[in-house]
């Protein structure tokens, strides 16, 4: 039975990991409100980027430009972002376990993963299949220009026909409460769907300069901005993730706590019970002895 220097140690060691988890959850909240209100800002810009990508992609035609054609190499190559510190719940476990899915789905030679965070990184480097290049340290102080940085580096890949398609897999932020994981195909553009089933073009535009010149420099644009997009998503979505998860904590805590407390008053109460009944009995004892 654990004695009651045993109970109070006990005690105060929940409490300072209560402080801890406490102070995460408050640093936590604090980092959320600035990604978030990157990750709004940039939201928009994306998706109308997307939508346009979309229509002239439809309109021109796949060899209007490389980044819309399907290479003959059938490799994919899955960007897996994750955080590079724990204690977020499941948000790093999500990530890892629906890319698991989509690389085991096709053969080991088949598949090759970009790993952003060290979670991915430390995970897939103990598999079998190749990490063509990681990223660790990103998303603590994401930039654009870094985002950029690797937007380039996976079109290079693409434009050589190393690898056939290129997928992002990365958390959503929804609510602090609720990450969604997407996969998205980066590589190649998909055009839209013409409205009503049409394969023709539903806009007729007229572009100027030229539709060449104007997607040289729309869609390296487009995959950049998608990039940083994903990136701000998990930014958001992993200081989310973690104030829910320190919010927990903290009140499992305060729960053991108050447990802890009730058990060290009852055994509090039982010992000096027992030390009553030791004295009534010696008192006792004493006084048939004096009688006798």
């Amino acid at each position: 039975m654990a004695t009651l220097q045993d109970i109070r140690r006990r005690i105060r060691s929940v409490q300072s990991t209560q402080k801890i988890t406490r102070a995460m959850k408050l640093v936590a909240a604090a980092k959320l409100r600035r990604a978030q209100e990157r990750m709004v800002e940039a939201r928009p810009y994306a998706t109308k980027m997307t939508e346009l990508v979309q229509t002239l992609g439809r309109g021109l035609g796949e060899d209007k430009h490389p980044l819309l054609a399907r290479p003959e190499a059938m490799r994919a190559l899955y960007v897996v972002v994750t955080s590079d510190k724990g204690l977020c719940g499941a948000f790093n476990a999500n990530v890892i376990r629906r890319a698991l899915d989509l690389v085991r789905g096709r053969p080991t030679e088949a598949s090759g993963l970009v790993p952003v965070g060290r979670k991915a990184r430390d995970f897939f480097r103990r598999r079998p299949w190749e990490m063509r290049s990681e990223r660790v340290g990103l998303l603590d102080h994401l930039t654009f220009e870094q985002a950029s940085t690797l937007a380039q580096e996976l079109m290079q890949g693409f434009l050589a026909a190393e690898v056939g398609e290129v997928w992002l897999v990365f958390n959503e932020f929804r609510s602090v409460a609720h990450q969604r994981v997407v996969v998205e195909r980066l590589l190649p553009l998909e055009p839209a769907a013409a409205e009503g089933g049409d394969e023709g073009p539903g806009v007729d535009y007229l572009y100027e300069p030229d539709p060449g010149t104007i997607l040289d420099a729309l869609l390296p644009r487009h995959v950049e901005v998608q990039v940083y997009r994903a990136l701000l998503e998990s930014a958001a979505g992993e200081h989310g993730a973690r104030m829910t998860a320190m919010e927990a904590a903290t009140k499992n805590a305060q729960e053991m706590i108050e447990l802890l407390t009730i058990h060290y008053n009852k055994a509090r109460q039982e010992r000096i019970t027992k030390e009553l009944l030791d004295i009534v009995g010696g008192a006792e004892a004493l006084r048939a002895g004096a009688e006798g």
